[in-house]
């Protein structure tokens, strides 16, 4: 099968390219990185069948997508790529160090002082840079991700967001005139703070579960033995829950407002995600929960 390749950009004719009745979109990258773009690694191509239409996602074959000899496709350069894993790794990399930096009341931060953080910080710390190290060993041992790359200039984006608000949020906590809240609080909100932890890491090990290794299979995902899981019978996405919930017993723990404010921006960015996700799989599944909400029992 003999395939045109043209580019987006003006609809300029790159070149042919021949595959098999069987191929796939990414075989058709493939062959256009071997035979005509050797800048242009696969992930970062954007098939198309349409000039202004949809990406072409890289497993649905040729047939399925009625493409057939001498059609044409369009191709457009995504730019340089990053992995969704480096992009994780250095996204909750940074926070962790920044905030144990802080800690450290560096003189470049508060000047020249001699006392250390009080108890609450302390607690603060352990919390914060146990949160950042779960991440990480997820990142590393864990997630699964759908998507192979993103654009690397989303990767500056990123990590400029969870940096500053490391060193905003520990700035405030471990400053010399921090004054602790109430014991309830710090009690109550170490306790929230766990359980919202464990909650996070037991979705997330579900989610890995549900698809085989090497596939992008989905399924519903439904609650298993662990308790922890049964916020799927309330919300799509508990892991975007429990994630929400951590900061917000992070803030009553340390009574810190740009730690609420951080709370607050995160839980508007995954009530996104939350309803994306939402509408895919009512989407996907004939058979999906009615009950259910995207990310907020009852509400959202």
């Amino acid at each position: 099968m003999e395939l045109e390749i043209l580019s987006v950009s003006g609809s300029k004719p790159i070149g042919k390219v021949n595959v098999n009745d069987s191929a796939t979109v990414k075989d058709v990258k493939q062959k256009i990185y071997k035979n005509l773009k050797k800048n242009l690694y696969p992930d970062r191509q954007s098939i198309k069948t349409e000039l202004k239409g949809k990406s072409l996602k890289d497993e649905a074959t040729l047939q399925s997508l009625n493409i057939a000899n001498g059609a044409k496709l369009y191709l457009q350069d995504l730019g340089p790529q990053v992995s969704w894993k480096n992009v994780f790794l250095a996204e909750y990399a940074g926070p962790l160090f920044m905030y144990l930096w802080a800690y450290q009341r560096p003189w470049l931060l508060y000047g020249e002082q001699t006392s250390t953080p009080g108890t609450v910080a302390s607690i603060a710390a352990i919390c914060w840079s146990v949160h950042y190290a779960k991440r990480l060993l997820e990142t590393l041992f864990v997630h699964r991700f759908s998507h192979g790359t993103m654009p690397l200039r989303n990767l500056f984006k990123n990590c400029s967001y969870y940096w500053l608000f490391a060193l905003y949020i520990a700035y405030h906590i471990n400053h010399p005139l921090y004054t602790a809240p109430c014991n309830i609080c710090v009690y109550v909100g170490l306790i929230g703070f766990t359980i919202c932890e464990l909650g996070n890491l037991s979705i997330h090990i579900l989610l890995k579960n549900l698809r085989p290794p090497g596939t992008k299979v989905r399924r519903i995902p439904v609650p298993d033995s662990n308790p922890f899981s049964q916020l799927f019978n309330f919300v799509s996405c508990p892991n975007y829950t429990y994630e929400f919930g951590s900061w917000l017993f992070f803030t009553i723990l340390t009574k810190c407002a740009p730690a609420g404010i951080f709370a607050v921006v995160g839980l508007y960015q995954m009530s996104v995600w939350a309803l994306g996700k939402h509408r895919n799989y009512k989407k996907e599944f004939s058979d999906y929960p009615k009950s259910r909400k995207a990310i907020l029992p009852f509400m959202l």
